[in-house]
C-alpha cells in the first residue's frame, strides 16, 4: 500500500474508464472511508447515492452543463458517486446556525469525497469531482428528498489514462506566518 503523502501527490482527476466493474468490496471501502471523514460537531450530514445503472447515468449527464468535460465521464464510469448532504445540520445547534458561513455541508462534503477520491486511488482506481450541472435537476432524476441537497457527482473506475500532474503554486505564494 502506498504511503500517505505519495497518494496525495499522485492522485489525478480522471475523466475516461475503462470497461470494467469496481468491486462490490472497492465500493465498500470507498464509502466506509467517506464514514470516517471529520465533521462538524460529529453531524456526519453526507448521503450517499450509488448509480451503477446505465439509463441513470445517461440521465445524470443531461444534467450537466454544455461542453462539461467530464459528461462522458458520468456516461461511462461503471459507477457514479451522487455526494449529497442535509442541510442545516452541519454548523447548527437546535436548529441555529452557529458558525458565521452558513451551512457547513460542503465543508464536511468535501472532507468525505476527498477520503473517498484518496482511496480510490490507493485502490487503482480513478476519480473526477464534477460541481457544474443543474442540481435541481439531478435531485428530481436521484428523488433526493425536501431537507437534502445534492453537492458533486463523482465517477468512478479504473482509469484508462494517466494525466500528468498539474503545475500547482509554491507554497510560498500562499503561506503566511503570524500575520497575511
Amino acid at each position: 500500500m502506498q504511503i500517505l503523502d505519495e497518494i496525495i501527490r499522485d492522485r489525478r482527476s480522471i475523466r475516461r474508464f475503462e470497461k470494467r466493474e469496481v468491486e462490490s468490496e472497492k465500493l465498500t471501502a470507498l464509502l466506509e472511508a467517506a464514514r470516517w471523514a471529520p465533521s462538524w460537531g460529529n453531524s456526519q450530514c453526507w448521503q450517499f447515492i450509488v448509480i451503477q445503472d446505465k439509463e441513470q447515468k445517461e440521465r445524470l449527464a443531461e444534467t450537466l452543463t454544455k461542453k462539461n468535460p467530464a459528461t462522458l465521464s458520468v456516461l461511462d464510469a461503471p459507477v457514479v458517486f451522487a455526494i449529497c448532504g442535509e442541510s442545516k445540520k452541519s454548523g447548527y445547534y437546535n436548529g441555529q446556525q452557529i458558525t458565521r458561513y452558513q451551512d457547513w455541508l460542503m465543508f464536511d462534503l468535501g472532507l468525505a469525497t476527498q477520503n473517498i477520491c484518496l482511496t480510490a486511488h490507493s485502490l487503482g482506481l480513478g476519480s473526477v469531482i464534477v460541481g457544474s450541472f443543474d442540481h435541481e435537476m439531478a435531485e428530481k432524476v436521484l428523488c433526493i428528498p425536501k431537507g437534502y441537497e445534492i453537492v458533486a457527482l463523482l465517477p468512478l473506475g479504473y482509469p484508462a489514462h494517466a494525466p500528468s500532474a498539474p503545475k500547482r503554486k509554491e507554497s510560498r505564494t500562499f503561506v503566511h506566518y503570524g500575520h497575511f
